[in-house]
């Protein structure tokens, strides 16, 4: 479970970002603009809540806007970065209930925001391979293209943290 394939080179998304339920925003820091050149995605306010898995300097959001930063690597995950997954996703679900808009960005806005956005929908009774496909359906067939990520999905976040920690 701890390696990785090599992946392509992955395409830069179409947009910013994504919705993938109503208030639910999965995006990244880089997307390919109308030109077809490479353009940073800057957050500014549109968004209540903005949780980022790879903070890059100069993407915002603005002061004021309420930010949570857990920076992740997109690759095998320990039982602590597991655990801030699940209460960056625990989060969102909150600042939904609450009728926030939430975006989960990292970097093309694919694997580790996936990541948190499919818990987060399988947190509101989403099936693992439901909120897989929606996600894959409304940001990019590349979304959630880490296999790892898929895997700890489909044990449940809770249990693949429970395994990485026993074997730390």
């Amino acid at each position: 479970m701890r390696t990785r394939r090599k992946q392509p080179d992955v395409p830069a998304p179409d947009s910013p970002w994504s919705e993938i339920v109503p208030g639910l925003w999965m995006g990244g820091h880089e997307f390919r603009g109308r030109s077809g050149q490479l353009e940073f995605a800057v957050v500014q306010d549109e968004f209540d809540l903005v949780q980022t898995l790879l903070r890059l300097p100069g993407h915002g959001p603005d002061p004021g806007v309420e930010h949570h930063v857990w920076p992740i690597p997109d690759g095998p995950l320990d039982g602590t970065q597991l655990a801030g997954v699940i209460r960056l996703a625990e989060a969102a679900c909150e600042a939904l209930d609450e009728g926030r808009r939430v975006l989960v960005r990292c970097y093309h806005g694919y694997n580790r925001s996936g990541l948190v956005v499919a818990h987060a929908l399988m947190r509101r009774n989403h099936a693992v391979e439901r909120a897989i496909r929606l996600i894959r359906s409304r940001r990019s067939p590349w979304a959630l293209h880490n296999e790892l990520f898929v895997e700890y999905l489909r044990a449940g976040l809770p249990t693949a943290r429970l395994l990485e920690e026993l074997a730390e």
